[in-house]
């Protein structure tokens, strides 16, 4: 291992202390890490690499000749790319050539991969050599995306940790959405490096003692699930909303004093999303017994004079009046996106979020349904079923004052 070490601090310093040269260098060092041995190579990886690095950078759109994108890679530093219509299969729409021409690698062994993009199909390629490349798209799928890409182009997406880095933060996201300590203390590591939360484990015993006496209507409860599917999720919600709690409820009594919890989100036996007024016996249990995101919960209470102007029974006949109703999905990712460049922590643009819109709607189309095409459809007030419909219709959108992407 030392060997190793030395020969790589060694080649790595006689190539950049030669000067009046202009060199392109054999490789980099963060090209060979993977050679080495874990021990060596992991920490030094970890440090150049985090879930983050999994989501790809617009750089462009490939058009018409007349109007190429050029742009800076990670590895080849001066690239272009343009898009030649044609008819080789002989369909009604035709398809096309998206020729990348990529130049100046910053070592002999790198490689940029990239995300090619339409609201109606999405594929992938990788360059290793320095030269023009090409990438077919036999046919358009219909009418509207070739309308789409006469007009728009097709969106090019670098990942910007190449190849090796790519794969290494699918390693550390992975664990993110584990039922572990591992994951745990993933998504513990996630918010501590991204957001600069801290999670200090309090003396036992860990559950406080405060009665339900002291719970009053309107009082707020802030939770954090740090471990699991929703541990997961929660963790990358909280990032780009910039929220250090994922779920929430509120504490309601009704006519004769007895406690509840009223959320949304709650699972019921078919296995739908609904909003629920539940006895806090019941929800109480089931946090501290069968929930296994291991839930963060504080209690928040209201101020006292804010408490005085709380309209108890107003709020009680709102709640049941709302129960099992469906899922807010209408809500969920505009309480996160209200302008239209403004909320989003980098890497993340419009750009991308209408891209991973666009994949979702192929992986997921039910799921997709809910999360966006319901809250579009809210918005501007139409019943479209389909995603690319709405990044495709410019005048539907701009005639009702709304934008996703510029």
């Amino acid at each position: 291992m030392a060997s190793s070490v030395s020969f790589l601090f060694l080649f790595t310093f006689s190539v950049f202390t030669v000067t009046g040269v202009s060199l392109r260098f054999p490789f980099h060092p963060r090209d060979i890490l993977p050679l080495l041995p874990k021990q060596v190579s992991w920490p030094i990886l970890n440090s150049f690499n985090s879930p983050v690095d999994l989501l790809p950078t617009f750089v462009g759109s490939a058009s018409s000749s007349n109007n190429s994108s050029d742009w800076k890679g990670a590895c080849f530093y001066k690239n272009t790319a343009w898009l030649e219509f044609h008819n080789k299969s002989g369909s009604e729409f035709g398809g096309g050539t998206i020729h990348i021409k990529v130049n100046n690698a910053h070592s002999w062994t790198c490689m940029d991969l990239y995300v090619f993009a339409t609201p109606y199909q999405v594929t992938w390629d990788y360059y290793f050599l320095s030269r023009e490349h090409t990438l077919e798209i036999k046919e358009w799928e219909g009418k509207a995306e070739y309308e789409y890409v006469k007009q728009k182009g097709v969106s090019i997406f670098l990942m910007q940790a190449g190849m090796l880095g790519t794969l290494q933060a699918l390693w550390d996201v992975f664990p993110l959405f584990t039922n572990t300590g591992w994951g745990e203390n993933s998504n513990i590591g996630f918010l501590k490096k991204h957001m600069q939360a801290s999670f200090e484990q309090r003396p036992q015993p860990w559950v406080t003692n405060i009665t339900t006496d002291e719970i009053h209507s309107g009082d707020f409860l802030a939770i954090s699930k740090i471990r699991g599917r929703w541990g997961g999720f929660e963790t990358l919600e909280k990032w780009v909303t910039g929220s250090y709690a994922g779920h929430t409820a509120v504490c309601l009594r009704d006519s004769e004093g007895k406690l509840w919890v009223a959320e949304s989100g709650h699972e019921n036996e078919e296995g739908e999303d609904i909003i629920a007024v539940l006895p806090w016996e019941e929800w109480w249990e089931f946090e501290l017994t069968k929930d296994d995101s291991n839930p963060h919960i504080a209690l928040l209470p209201l101020h006292p004079e804010i408490r005085a102007k709380f309209n108890n029974t107003a709020a009680w006949e709102y709640a049941q009046s709302m129960a099992n109703q469906t899922y807010g999905y209408h809500n969920m990712i505009f309480s996160w996106i209200d302008t239209i460049d403004k909320n989003y922590p980098p890497p993340l643009d419009a750009h991308l979020v209408a891209s991973v819109m666009t994949v979702w709607n192929q992986i997921q189309p039910s799921y997709a349904a809910n999360l966006w095409n319901e809250a579009l459809n809210k918005r501007l007030g139409t019943e479209v079923f389909y995603t690319a419909i709405f990044l495709f219709s410019p005048s539907l959108v701009q005639s009702r004052n709304f934008s996703l992407v510029n």
